[in-house]
């Protein structure tokens, strides 16, 4: 992904901690992100900062998207309710690969209570740096949508 694109970005309150690293760590790298929240630890409901972020992917050609929650399923489903959203939950590097190479992922979910910081930002360096292979993926890609 190019650094000149802005990440929109959202998590609930247990993602919030991951969120702010992650931002922290990146930006120092030169990425640019739009933080849709939460912007603390106290309860929320992760559908209120999910669907900003689809939102911001489905409207910018070519933006990729980052959300976090606990387990990373309900912000993960919350996203993939929208029609141009391919989001993948991944809990290791090669996951977070595979999902850009083979499924055009554009929005990585992860799960903030199961993994720690360092399997977290390399998980969303491949993410952001992996191109879709396209070829034979294209056309499983395009049965994904339901219109």
């Amino acid at each position: 992904m190019n650094k000149d694109k802005i990440i929109p970005i959202g998590a609930d309150h247990a993602g919030y901690d991951l969120k702010e690293r992650l931002i922290a760590h990146f930006e120092e790298q030169g990425y640019t992100f739009k933080d849709y929240g939460c912007y603390s630890t106290e309860s929320i409901d992760y559908p209120d900062y999910g669907h900003p972020v689809a939102n911001h992917v489905e409207g910018h050609t070519d933006t990729l998207g980052i959300v976090i929650c606990g387990s990373g399923n309900g912000i993960n489903m919350t996203v993939n309710k929208h029609q141009d959203i391919r989001s993948a939950l991944c809990w290791n590097k090669e996951i977070a690969e595979l999902a850009r190479q083979h499924n055009n992922a554009n929005i990585i979910a992860l799960p903030a209570r199961f993994i720690d910081l360092p399997t977290a930002k390399a998980m969303v360096e491949v993410f952001l740096t992996t191109t879709f292979e396209g070829g034979r993926h294209s056309r499983r890609v395009n049965k994904i949508a339901c219109s």
